[in-house]
C-alpha cells in the first residue's frame, strides 16, 4: 500500500478491515467498503475479460518479458524477487533490464529503484507511468535481451511472455475480501495466469501452513507451479561504510523503524537476529523522512537506550544516515533465497534466453548462489 492520505492512515484502514476497530461507526464503515470492493470486482472482471477477449489491445516487444507480481496490496517481497530474476539472467550473460511504474517517486528514481540500482549496477532500471515506452526503449536504445516488469501481474497492457506472481505467507489471500474491504486487487481464481507462484517469507510460517496456502490457492485456481522463498539476512549497511555481518547484532540492545509495504514481515525476520529487541516503530510505505522525522526518531531511540537501530535498504536510501544522534543506524540487507521449487524456477525462466540458458556462467570469485539470492529490501 502507498502513504496514508491527509484524512485516513494507512494503520487506521488495515485495522479497520481487519476488524481490529470494533466501534458501531467501524462496523457500519465495513458494509459500506464491502459494498465498494462488489463494483471494484465488476469493474475488474470487466477489465480482465476485455483483455483475455482481445477487446483491449495487448502490445508487445521483439525481447521475452518476465512480470512480477502479486494479489495483494501492500509488500510481498516484490524487489527482492525482481532481482532475483534479473540475476539469474545476468548469470547467463543476458542483457537484462527492470521496467518499474516508480510508486512514491517524489523526484528521479524511487526508493526500489535506488536499492535496486545499489544491488544491481549493471542492471539498467527505467521507471514511468507508460511501460509500454519504457519496453520500447530499452530494446532499441540499451539494447537489452529480457525485460523484468516489476509489480506487472495488473499491468496487462504490456504483453509478457512469464508471469511471477507472489504470495505473502503471512498474508497470502488479503484478508479474503477484494480492496477495499480487504486487500485483494483481484480474485485469488486470476493465478490461473500465472505461470509461476511463489510463496514468499515461507520460513515465517509452519510446514502444514505453507501446504494449506498451496491447498486453497489451487483449489480456487487449480494447478500451481509452486516455489517457496525466504528473505534471508545477509549484511548490516552503513550508509558512510563497509558493510557489517549479521552476527554484529549479537548481545545489541536494538530497536528499529521501517516504511515499507509488509512491516510486520520485517520485523520477523529481525527478531531472531538481535539480542535484545527494545522496540519497533512503522511509517507509511515509500515514507519521505522529513528533518522532524529524524528528530523524532532520534529522541525515541534515546529513550529507548538502544545501542543501535535497524531499518531496511529501501528506508536507508533516503535517510543516507549512519546514526540517529549518537546511536549507529544500520539498514538489514537481504535477498531472496530458494527454499523449494528451484528446478520450476530454472524451467520457467530458461525458454527466454538463447540456447544453453539453463547453465549460468561461473565466475572465478562468485558463486551461482551468490549471484542469484543477494541483497534486496526486506
Amino acid at each position: 500500500m502507498s502513504r496514508s492520505t491527509g484524512w485516513f492512515s494507512e494503520a487506521a484502514f488495515l485495522r479497520l478491515v481487519r476488524g481490529e476497530s470494533r466501534s458501531p461507526g467501524a462496523r457500519l464503515a465495513r458494509v459500506g467498503l464491502r459494498m465498494a470492493a462488489a463494483g471494484y470486482g465488476l469493474a475488474v472482471a470487466v477489465r480482465n475479460a476485455r483483455y483475455d477477449r482481445g477487446s483491449s489491445a495487448i502490445q508487445g516487444v521483439t525481447v521475452p518479458v518476465i512480470a512480477v507480481g502479486n494479489l495483494t496490496l501492500g509488500g510481498t517481497g516484490k524487489t527482492p524477487m525482481v532481482e532475483w530474476v534479473a540475476r539469474w539472467y545476468r548469470a547467463r550473460g543476458i542483457r537484462v533490464a527492470i521496467l518499474s511504474r516508480g510508486y512514491g517517486q517524489d523526484d528521479g528514481i524511487n526508493d526500489e529503484g535506488r536499492v535496486l540500482e545499489e544491488n544491481l549496477p549493471d542492471v539498467p532500471h527505467l521507471q514511468g507511468a507508460d511501460r509500454v515506452r519504457l519496453a520500447e526503449v530499452a530494446v532499441e536504445e540499451i539494447e537489452s535481451e529480457v525485460l523484468v516488469l516489476d509489480d506487472g501481474f495488473q499491468h496487462r497492457r504490456l504483453k509478457r511472455d512469464l508471469d511471477i506472481v507472489l504470495l505473502d505467507a503471512l498474508e497470502p489471500f488479503g484478508l479474503g475480501w477484494l480492496f477495499p474491504r480487504g486487500l485483494l486487487r483481484e480474485p485469488v481464481r486470476s493465478l490461473r495466469r500465472a505461470g509461476v507462484v511463489v510463496l514468499s517469507r515461507a520460513d515465517l510460517v509452519p510446514e502444514s501452513t505453507r501446504a494449506s496456502i498451496r491447498a486453497e490457492a489451487e483449489r480456487r485456481a487449480g494447478p500451481l507451479r509452486w516455489v517457496e522463498a525466504r528473505h534471508a539476512p545477509l549484511d548490516l549497511l552503513d550508509a558512510d561504510g563497509p558493510p557489517t555481518p549479521i552476527a554484529s547484532l549479537a548481545g545489541r540492545s536494538v530497536a528499529a523503524f521501517c516504511g515499507i509495504g509488509n512491516p510486520d514481515g520485517f520485523r520477523k525476520t529481525i527478531e531472531p537476529l538481535v539480542g535484545n529487541f527494545v522496540g519497533f516503530r512503522t511509517w507509511p510505505d515509500h515514507h519521505s523522512y522529513t528533518a522532524a522525522d529524524v528528530a523524532d526518531l532520534t529522541a525515541w531511540v534515546r529513550g529507548l537506550k538502544a545501542d543501535l537501530v535497524l531499518t531496511t535498504q529501501k528506508d536507508l536510501v533516503k535517510l543516507r544516515a549512519s546514526n540517529l544522534g549518537a546511536v549507529p543506524l544500520r539498514a538489514l540487507r537481504i535477498g531472496l533465497e530458494i527454499m523449494s521449487g528451484q528446478a520450476i524456477l530454472d524451467e520457467a525462466l530458461a525458454p527466454f534466453g538463447p540456447p544453453g540458458t539453463r547453465e549460468p556462467r561461473h565466475d572465478e570469485d562468485e558463486s551461482p548462489r551468490s549471484r542469484e539470492s543477494r541483497p534486496s529490501e526486506a
